[in-house]
């Protein structure tokens, strides 16, 4: 069956011969590169009906490398036009011969421009949109087009703030390497068949040219076998033609862990301004490499220690493009939310409540933690494992470590200073230290308002020298279906880890693992164009260091009022129960008979610490004392007492005389008049 012709796209199908591979037989990066740019021009001409130039191409990410005998097919399609460029999704797929078995290699995104017709200007029509893929990559165009156009604001702002902080590596730290050894540098004369069809030098054997070079630089460094894992962002910034002499210099700028960033610089010459010396500045980009050794294994690279000032520049601008990456993540990649969630089950509990603490160590505790902004307090660190990112906030709190934990571990506080926490509601107290929520957050790039079910568990540390532990994920609660008003997200993994510097001070670490649901309120802070993540943290710490000990013992009025009503549905059963032995010891004794049904001695009802730092005083409404009986009215309804901190228990207790504690009336108007049930808790 043939496949429908499809607007604006166009399929190529390539067989991986030798003369296409590198050394190890895989997949030549650079020929990649130029097979990509002509599929994606191909498309961008099929839409416009006119010839097209590659203005850039945004990140592209490598995730399997293809091998001679495979066939590679890339699929090309405009997402959107604008007014005289568009953006062109590229997906690249490859399928081994024998088993016929079909994996991801790459995706990207470039903007093409229209080359005018002498002066006449051209507009391009707008991209029809047959399927909700398509509409939802027509949306995503418009905010990657964003990000693009205040990429170069957004470096600049990053390269200022980093100029103000102290530089993370030491000159004395063992391990680290100077990058002067890493220079490469190569020339290469534009020939007619590295020429397009417009007579200008063909963009992707621009591209090819720069991998070259840029894989030179990485192997000096890392003396091993450097595999591309992703180009930042080519900006063709002017053309070059046939006869021109381009210059390719690349030079290491920094690593992290185990990946490489390389930066090159192409400029071209034609006859006079070669014999000058005078070159004109045409592309930059820069790439990241992994290093692997004969059996395929990831290396680990040393730190790169900068000398001079351009080293200095440079080492800054590595980490401020990495973060601009992780911001552009959600919206240049755009992906599907995979639930994750765990149904929740109270026969489980202790399972899953210990595997919720424990998921949370585990995160902290992985390596590979890089930063990627630090200020006085705060401390933003992320791991990319993957596809999966993590971050990782830190912040310093002048505040004793258990009323960091108290505060935080109440997840109906968050609100009050998190702006991503709309509301928070306890909707099952499964125990002590087992909480399930539900959660709503605002709504972001125009969708519905988000929310999350989730379970919170919490623990005390065991010995000296642990840390409080406040571990949350997403769970799965028939009582608390989604509802239409809002998307439904899911947490992975997050909380919080407290660790005591001293008796007045505490390290509050804050840690998620991103949903494809949580990464939007995330992405503009990593990307250096929002400030919301040091905002919360600066948040947080204010709301900690405001609060005192006392504090904690004087709920706040809404807490209260829960507690409360919890508590009068919990001894209802009992006061019924005082009535009607009000009722049967009236009968039994009958007209003129004085005393208190109780006996000489009153009763007691015993509730060991419930809702520890809380005093109330429950009096029964008129309803529930019965036609025999009278009230008080003066001590209907409840009240909450913030002075009491009696010891433990306080009697129930009914009768005539007013010495046991308790209002009473006896005699022929009744035995039980009003009954006052009153529990205190200690602290």
């Amino acid at each position: 069956m043939e496949r429908p012709a499809v607007p604006s796209e166009v399929l190529m199908s390539q067989a991986i011969q030798p003369a296409h591979a590198d050394a190890r037989g895989q997949l030549s990066a650079g020929q990649l590169l130029k097979w990509v740019d002509a599929a994606a021009c191909l498309a961008a001409e099929k839409h416009a009906g006119v010839s097209c130039v590659t203005a850039s191409v945004d990140d592209i990410q490598f995730k399997e490398t293809a091998r001679v005998g495979q066939v590679l097919t890339i699929k090309a399609k405009v997402t959107r036009a604008f007014s005289t460029s568009m953006e062109i999704s590229i997906k690249v797929t490859v399928q081994d011969t024998f088993t016929g078995v079909e994996k991801l290699v790459s995706v990207a995104f470039s903007t093409f421009v229209v080359k005018p017709l002498g002066e006449e200007k051209i507009r391009l029509k707008p991209v029809p949109l047959l399927t909700e893929q398509d509409r939802v990559q027509h949306n995503l165009a418009s905010e990657r087009r964003k990000v693009r156009l205040q990429h170069e604001d957004t470096f600049n702002s990053l390269m200022r703030e980093s100029g103000k902080s102290d530089d993370p590596v030491s000159a004395e730290e063992e391990g680290t390497v100077s990058t002067r050894g890493t220079s490469a540098q190569s020339v290469e004369l534009v020939l007619p068949p590295h020429a397009n069809h417009h007579g200008n030098t063909f963009g992707g054997q621009i591209m090819a040219w720069m991998e070259t070079v840029a894989a030179v630089s990485a192997s000096r460094l890392c003396h091993a076998h450097p595999i591309l894992k992703s180009v930042d962002m080519f900006k063709f910034r002017g053309p070059s033609t046939v006869g021109d002499r381009l210059v390719f210099n690349a030079i290491v700028n920094n690593t992290f862990q185990t990946c490489v960033e390389v930066g090159v610089r192409v400029e071209a010459f034609d006859c006079q301004e070669w014999a000058d010396g005078h070159g004109r500045h045409i592309n930059s980009a820069f790439l990241i490499y992994h290093a692997v050794d004969d059996r395929g294994e990831l290396l680990p690279l040393p730190r790169v220690r900068p000398i001079s000032e351009d080293d200095f520049r440079r080492y800054r601008g590595t980490i401020a493009r990495k973060r601009i990456r992780l911001g552009r993540k959600y919206v240049i990649m755009h992906k599907e939310e995979v639930p994750h969630c765990t149904h929740w089950d109270l026969s489980k509990q202790a399972a899953l409540s210990s595997g919720n603490v424990e998921a949370l160590r585990r995160l902290a505790a992985k390596s590979g933690w890089e930063v990627t902004s630090a200020a006085e307090k705060i401390k933003i660190y992320t791991l990319e494992e993957q596809d999966v990112l993590s971050i990782w906030v830190e912040k310093r709190v002048e505040s004793p470590a258990h009323l960091a934990y108290h505060l935080l571990s109440d997840f109906t506080r968050r609100p009050l200073w998190d702006p991503h926490y709309v509301s928070c509601e306890v909707i099952d107290r499964v125990s002590e230290d087992d909480q399930i929520y539900h959660i709503t957050c605002p709504a972001t790039t125009g969708d519905k308002p988000r929310d999350l079910v989730v379970l919170v568990s919490r623990r005390k540390p065991l010995r000296m020298g642990h840390a409080y532990t406040v571990a949350a994920k997403s769970v799965m609660l028939p009582s608390a279906p989604p509802s239409p008003d809002h998307t439904r997200s899911e947490i992975i993994c997050a909380g919080f880890l407290i660790h005591a510097i001293d008796s007045h001070s505490c390290t509050v670490s804050y840690f998620n693992q991103m949903s494809a649901s949580i990464l939007p309120y995330f992405a503009g802070n990593l990307g250096g164009w929002s400030k919301s993540i040091e905002e919360a943290a600066a948040s947080c710490i204010k709301f900690i260091e405001d609060a005192t000990d006392g504090s904690l013992r004087l709920r706040d009025s809404k807490a209260a009022t829960e507690k409360t009503a919890t508590l009068r549905a919990a001894l209802g059963k009992v006061a019924v129960y005082c009535l009607k032995r009000c009722r049967d010891a009236r009968r039994r004794a009958g007209p003129g008979v004085q005393g208190s049904p109780w006996g000489a001695s009153p009763s007691e009802v015993r509730v060991s610490s419930l809702f520890p730092g809380v005093s109330v005083d429950l009096a029964l409404p008129p309803t529930l004392v019965g036609t025999t009986c009278s009230t008080r009215p003066e001590h209907t309804g409840h009240a909450i007492s913030k002075q009491i901190n009696t010891p433990n228990v306080r009697r129930c207790v009914t009768g005539k005389s007013k010495g046991n504690g308790c209002w009473g009336a006896g005699g022929r108007e009744g035995v039980a008049a009003f009954i006052d049930i009153k529990i205190r808790w200690a602290h």
